[in-house]
């Protein structure tokens, strides 16, 4: 073989070298950012009771959303009643603002209630950044607070830094700054950006279906409402930005004046019954109500009980 013919040679080893390379990149980037399977509330909620089910699509159709806009994330929400007083409405690391419909239909003819979602925010500062702006752009200067699991976590942070800000405020669900949830989690939040988001998704709905439905004494609801935040309504990034606050340290109030409410449930499976003995003795002087076999999501599958305490808390 002439100099030449092998000088060919290697000049088509290399190019089908590159080929291959950039086919196992352009492989490989397909499989990072195929999305996940996208399916809404009204594919999802088959086996929901009827009148439940088109309560919530009535919800969503009938009260359009507001938006304001805070070192440029899009914090959407909505503000339905006119009462005096106004309750927020925090939700939890897996939700939406219209995760508390059936509260805030059966609120809003007594008060002015108030419901968002978080956008990737990943700090409870920006969190608490965001809650402040709408609460100014509507004109509130202090409002009482209903906050589940992450969104109880941020109402501690709003204790602790916008005391002047709140009335009465219901810890659900939820747990106090501890180092349990970080020593669990804090790899794995490291992990999450490297991973596809159709693969973050994918755990999240098999533990809706493994963990949190059963616990909610198979809530057909719940598992409708979960399925759907993690087919194309809840991303990646907001997941992120929603663990990182989860796990982010700070010191609670030492003392408040505050009147508070705990509601928890005895099977919890994203509070451990540490974590809730923790939160008590936090807030020692807190009223106490327990739910039985009700998961980590009653204001859901136990929504007219719920309800009940919370206009019982909350009326002067």
């Amino acid at each position: 073989m002439c100099y030449s013919e092998k000088k060919r040679e290697r000049r088509c080893h290399v190019t089908r070298t590159r080929i291959a390379i950039s086919l196992f990149v352009l492989a490989a980037l397909a499989v990072f950012f195929w999305p996940p399977p996208q399916r809404s509330f009204a594919e999802l909620s088959a086996q929901v009771p009827e009148d439940v089910r088109q309560s919530l699509l009535d919800f969503r159709a009938d009260y359009p959303l507001q938006h304001v806009q805070v070192d440029g994330l899009d914090w959407e929400y909505l503000v339905l009643g006119e009462g005096e007083e106004t309750v927020l409405f925090l939700h939890g690391m897996t939700g939406a603002y219209d995760i508390w419909w059936q509260q805030m239909l059966a609120l809003m003819p007594d008060y002015r209630v108030i419901s968002l979602t978080y956008p990737p925010a990943d700090t409870l500062e920006a969190m608490s950044k965001g809650v402040i702006a709408i609460l100014d752009a509507e004109g509130i200067r202090r409002t009482h607070v209903v906050g589940s699991s992450l969104g109880g976590y941020l109402a501690q942070y709003l204790m602790q830094t916008h005391p002047d800000r709140l009335d009465k405020v219901v810890l659900a669900n939820t747990f106090p700054p501890n180092d349990v949830l970080r020593a669990k989690n804090e790899k794995i939040i490291a992990l999450l950006p490297f991973l596809p988001e159709w693969a973050v998704m994918r755990v999240f709905r098999q533990s809706f279906t493994d963990d949190i439905y059963p616990a909610a004494g198979y809530s057909e609801l719940v598992l409708a409402y979960l399925l759907e935040q993690a087919s194309g309504r809840m991303s990646k990034a907001q997941v992120i930005a929603r663990a990182k606050a989860v796990i982010e340290p700070f010191a609670p109030a030492e003392a408040t004046s505050l009147p508070l409410l705990i509601i928890e449930a005895d099977n919890d499976p994203l509070v451990e019954a540490s974590l809730r003995a923790a939160l008590r003795e936090t807030y020692p002087t807190a009223e106490v109500q327990t739910l039985h076999g009700a998961g980590h999501f009653p204001y859901l599958n136990e929504a007219t009980t719920y309800t009940q305490w919370l206009r019982a808390f909350l009326q002067p």
